[in-house]
């Protein structure tokens, strides 16, 4: 990833994971919402996995979110 987006993908990251936190969820618990591994969750909010926009929507529905919480 180039440096010109590692500042704001490091953002989003945390902004996911607040988000989960907000929602009451553990990363177990939000990977069965997503039909995925923990592992994908931890990844993500990592920064060691990306994450693209249909995903994106995926993870504002289960954390109750508007997508544009996460992009601004």
């Amino acid at each position: 990833m180039s440096k010109k987006y590692q500042a704001k993908y490091q953002k989003l990251t945390a902004k996911l994971r607040s988000a989960r936190q907000e929602a009451g969820l553990t990363q177990v618990e939000a990977g069965k919402l997503l039909k995925k591994p923990q592992a994908y969750v931890s990844k993500i909010e990592r920064g060691e996995r990306g994450v693209d926009a249909v995903e994106l929507g995926e993870f504002a529905k289960i954390y109750k979110k508007d997508i544009n919480h996460f992009i601004k």
